[in-house]
C-alpha cells in the first residue's frame, strides 16, 4: 500500500501538468483553420467569421471579414452545400505572427459558386488576439 500511495503522489502531479499544458501556436493555427474549414462545410458564417480578424483583408481588398460572411449567408438562405478539401498545412513563424500555406480544393452542390470553385493556393497572416489566433490577411490564387 504503501508503493501505491508514493507512486500516485509522483504520477498525480504529472498528469495535473500535463493537463494545463498549453498546445503550440503552431497546433492552435492548424486548428483555426480546421474550424474555419469544417464552418464553411456547414454553410455557418458566424463561425467562419469567429475565425477571422476585424481588419480581416483578403486579397488585397477585395474580400473583408463582412463580405465573406455575407457570402455564406447568402449560400445557407439558397440551400448551399459546400465541400472543401485542404492539402498540407505548412505554418512558419514570422515574429510574433505566422504565416500558414495550404491548397484548398472548393466544390459544391449548387449554383452560387460555380466559377469560384477548383483548386487555390492559399497564403494566410495571424496573430494572437487575447487567447486565440486569428487571421488577418489572406491571398488566394485559383490554381485549376
Amino acid at each position: 500500500m504503501n508503493y501505491l500511495y508514493r507512486f500516485s503522489l509522483l504520477v498525480l502531479p504529472l498528469v495535473a501538468l500535463a493537463g494545463c499544458h498549453r498546445a503550440p501556436d503552431e497546433v492552435l493555427i492548424r486548428q483555426a483553420i480546421d474550424k474555419t474549414v469544417q464552418a464553411t462545410e456547414q454553410v455557418d458564417a458566424a463561425a467562419a467569421a469567429a475565425v477571422l480578424a476585424d481588419d480581416f483583408d483578403g486579397n488585397s481588398g477585395t474580400m473583408t471579414r463582412q463580405d465573406i460572411a455575407n457570402l455564406l449567408r447568402a449560400a445557407k438562405f439558397r440551400g448551399e452545400t459546400l465541400h472543401a478539401v485542404v492539402g498540407p498545412v505548412d505554418v512558419q513563424p514570422r515574429g510574433e505572427r505566422y504565416v500558414a500555406s495550404f491548397t484548398i480544393t472548393l466544390t459544391s452542390g449548387g449554383k452560387l459558386f460555380p466559377s469560384e470553385l477548383g483548386v487555390y493556393k492559399v497564403e494566410t497572416a495571424w496573430r494572437r488576439e487575447g487567447r486565440e489566433w486569428r487571421c488577418y490577411n489572406a491571398t488566394w490564387t485559383q490554381q485549376l
